[in-house]
């Protein structure tokens, strides 16, 4: 699990292809790796990945065939600049909202509009998962805890201060860029009980544990 709050900008220093799998190694100078291990969970862009070997600043990471096609690391090139996050621990501040690192759908940045102090960034999304997607509610975007600003027929909008500007890659982002988009577990949860076709007026504990939550 993650928090959505970005420790560091790495960058993707070589990608190594075999088969349908590829290898990447990321730089980290301020990731803190001194205290990762081998099979850590790293947030790279959002996608959960774990890591396989750690020398220095720098680590590696395998990514599937199946993470390939469902992220925007299919399109994973050298000099790339990721967002990262190292796994959430019992100590962790949780200054975001929770995040598994699963990510959901890819959306596309469609335009930015200079608002005071902040930009507003729209992304249109995939209609499946515009239904788990609320103003005010909670998304994650290549790995970063956003709050919504608004929602359309067709994609979503939030609100980015300099701050996140500069201490993530949002700023990177050109027009037309893929997004990787996690949507907020509570609505997932609350999506999975109401397919359950359960009485919301009659839910106790119990059902909500029986229901698997």
């Amino acid at each position: 699990m993650f928090t959505g709050i970005i420790q560091d900008v790495g960058t993707i220093k070589a990608v190594q292809t075999s088969g349908t799998d590829t290898t990447v190694t990321v730089e980290a100078p301020h990731l803190g790796l001194a205290d990762a291990h081998i099979g850590d969970s790293i947030a790279v862009n959002g996608v959960c990945l774990t890591a396989t070997t750690i020398d220095g600043n720098t680590y590696t990471a395998d990514i599937s065939h199946e993470t390939l096609s469902k992220t925007t690391l299919k399109d994973i090139t050298v000099g790339w600049r990721v967002n990262l996050e190292k796994a959430l621990t019992l100590s962790t501040p949780l200054g975001g909202h929770l995040v598994s690192g699963h990510v959901d759908g890819v959306g596309q940045l469609i335009k930015k509009v200079a608002d005071g102090n902040s930009t507003r960034y729209f992304f249109s999304a995939p209609s499946e998962l515009l239904a788990f997607i609320a103003p005010k509610g909670s998304i994650t975007i290549q790995g970063i805890s956003l709050t919504v600003n608004g929602v359309s027929d067709s994609g979503f909008d939030v609100a980015i201060i300099p701050h996140t500007e500069e201490k993530t890659n949002l700023g990177d982002l050109a027009i037309g860029a893929g997004v990787n988009l996690e949507i907020d577990l509570i609505a997932r949860y609350v999506a999975r009980l109401l397919q359950s076709g359960a009485d919301v007026s009659t839910l106790t504990m119990d059902k909500i544990r029986a229901a698997g939550f």
